[in-house]
């Protein structure tokens, strides 16, 4: 569960797209996702139950709401909103992360790197596939004497 919400901040990934651009290409990241826990590398009995993503357009910031009811039904509901620019902003709810900052290098792509106690956490990195129904996040984080680990996760699209 922690390389779910464990990672660093991958330096000068990208360029945001500009707020304003994202109306025209970026409603593919809009919506609510879930996780395919099937495709995870935990035994099936550590796995969580379920864990869904929903980002949303929040007057022109974006707003990232993840939903996880843990292997042994344990809910956590953490909520971020914060503009596209990489600036930190405060994360309510989530047991590993009290802050995020956003990017959009492009329409389909989202990076977000988390923080707990000002100590950096993990970095995420969300695709669209081009059917609009896949998303493949990526997540980057130090596992145990400091070793990076990058770990895949696959959602469908649930609206």
């Amino acid at each position: 569960m922690k390389a779910l919400v464990t990672l660093m901040l991958i330096a000068g990934l990208a360029q945001s797209v500009p707020l304003t651009a994202r109306a025209a290409g970026s409603a593919s990241l809009l919506g609510s996702w879930a996780l395919d826990t099937s495709r995870m590398s935990l035994a099936p009995e550590a796995r969580p139950k379920s864990v869904t993503i929903s980002f949303s357009d929040a007057g022109g910031k974006w707003t990232t709401h993840v939903d996880i009811v843990s292997a042994d039904g344990a809910e956590s509901h953490a909520l971020g909103t914060g503009a596209l620019d990489g600036a930190p902003v405060a994360v309510q709810g989530s047991p590993e992360a009290d802050v995020a900052a956003f990017k959009m290098p492009a329409p389909n792509v989202l990076i977000m790197s988390l923080s707990k106690g000002g100590i950096p956490s993990s970095t995420r990195i969300y695709s669209v596939e081009p059917d609009g129904k896949h998303l493949v996040e990526t997540s980057a984080y130090f596992g145990d004497q400091g070793v990076p680990v990058l770990k895949t996760y696959y959602f469908s699209r649930v609206r």
